[in-house]
């Protein structure tokens, strides 16, 4: 996520870093070369300007004081710039305390507005208790309706659409519907365009006045840059939004319009989307995402999907075991199946502190669980909690029965008994964790 972004600003505060003290050159020096890396990025002209002019007048006017260096200071008016420059803090979505909340989803066609719309109903229903309905009013692109009937099944969120071809019925009908069936959240997933147009706007504009909603979210694709900040400002100018929805920000490098986009349209980023499982989805916080773009991760966000991951009592349990040494394959089994849960191991691994800059080439195969998974389904109970009889022709049935060679089976294998023996030295000093991170998988 924004590595790119990341790593040019790492390279240009390194320069006044090394200096002993802040003067006017080199912290015109460093920020000329901030200003660079942030149109690199694809950043709005007028931000970026605005932006370092801010940085500057507060580096020039604050004194270095003794327990802190140049680089430390210069970092942390970076940071504050930056967290204000995304929205200053997280700004929750409105949901109604009595009555329908309802909650309208708009933006340009392959946004990711039919997937995020199922991710939020998920979230509403399984962590705010909501009892969900989705409406499909996308009657025009080809399987749309389709496509949420079957997102709808996965999360067990029912879908309302009707046969004929008009969105503004559809949304209509949905409601008495909704009041029916005792729903009290409706998330309306509309049509989008390849580019904005004008019927499309006079539609969205319709279905607003209709509804009334609770919320308006736009969402869009953060990895088109300017693009989405000049969609974004259209759509903003016209329906009149509450806020922002940015997805594929797992796979934005530059950052453009994660920077941008707040500034130009004055709306919120209420949610981020990085990746395609149906969990795949996060409140946005200024100060997190600052701190992952200075390389300084994000272990609130860590802890918080650790917490949401991990049953209590599932721990309880485990620690009794580590503490009686008694850790099998089938215990390793539940911790990757709760790993997986916390999202992709690469951006996990890019909310430690440090890691940003050494994983840039590092290839982060998130398949190497699914492996390690496949050898374990393929031993019997008996041969999950003793390992130590998986002998030779063991190890082939498993590696057979897994798709596997017998050198992924020898490795992991051998692995798991390094990590058995480090938790008994652990288990005789007291140990207390429930998330198994020491493993090498896949190497």
């Amino acid at each position: 996520m924004l590595e790119e972004l990341s790593l040019k600003l790492e390279t240009a505060l390194k320069k006044v870093r090394g200096q002993g003290k802040l003067s006017e050159k080199n912290i015109s020096d460093t920020l000329r070369e901030i200003r660079r890396v942030l149109l690199d990025a694809d950043v709005n002209y007028k931000v970026a300007k605005e932006f370092i002019e801010k940085v500057q007048q507060k580096a020039l006017g604050t004194e270095v004081i003794n327990s802190i260096t140049p680089g430390q200071l210069i970092t942390k008016i970076f940071f504050d710039e930056l967290t204000q420059l995304l929205g200053g803090s997280s700004t929750e979505i409105k949901i109604n305390g009595s009555g329908i909340t309802t909650i309208l989803i708009v933006g340009l066609q392959g946004s990711g507005k039919t997937t995020y719309s199922a991710k939020l109903a998920k979230r509403l229903k399984e962590e705010n208790n909501r009892k969900v309905l989705l409406v499909a009013a996308d009657v025009y692109r080809p399987a749309a309706i389709q496509q949420l009937k079957i997102l709808g099944e996965q999360i067990s969120v029912p879908v309302f659409s009707i046969e004929e071809k008009n969105a503004r019925k559809t949304v209509e009908d949905s409601i008495p519907f909704a009041k029916g069936k005792g729903v009290d959240t409706v998330i309306i997933d509309t049509a989008g365009r390849l580019h904005v147009d004008e019927e499309m706007m006079t539609e969205v504009a319709d279905i607003k006045e209709l509804v009334k909603p609770s919320e308006t979210l736009f969402v869009v694709d953060s990895m088109t840059g300017q693009d989405a900040v000049n969609s974004a400002k259209a759509f903003n100018e016209r329906v009149d939004y509450d806020g922002i929805v940015l997805t594929k920000l797992d796979g934005d490098a530059r950052g453009g319009a994660a920077l941008s986009i707040r500034a130009v349209t004055g709306k919120p980023i209420k949610f981020v989307s990085n990746g395609e499982k149906l969990n795949a989805l996060e409140v946005f916080h200024p100060d997190r995402l600052a701190s992952r773009i200075l390389g300084k991760g994000d272990v609130v966000s860590l802890v918080e999907k650790a917490q949401s991951s991990f049953d209590e009592d599932e721990a309880i349990r485990l620690e009794e075991k580590l503490r009686k040494n008694k850790f099998d394959f089938d215990d390793f089994l539940k911790q990757i199946k709760a790993l997986k849960k916390m999202g992709s191991l690469s951006s996990l691994l890019g909310m430690i502190p440090g890691l940003g800059s050494q994983l840039k080439n590092a290839k982060i195969d998130d398949n190497a669980l699914v492996k390690v998974e496949a050898i374990i389904h393929s031993m019997t109970m008996q041969e999950r909690s003793n390992p130590k009889i998986l002998n030779g022709s063991r190890r082939m049935r498993i590696a057979r029965g897994s798709g596997t060679s017998i050198q992924d089976v020898n490795r992991l294998i051998r692995q798991f008994s390094e990590m058995q023996k480090m938790m008994s030295r652990f288990s005789k000093k007291g140990f207390d964790s429930s998330l198994l991170n020491n493993i090498r998988v896949g190497r």
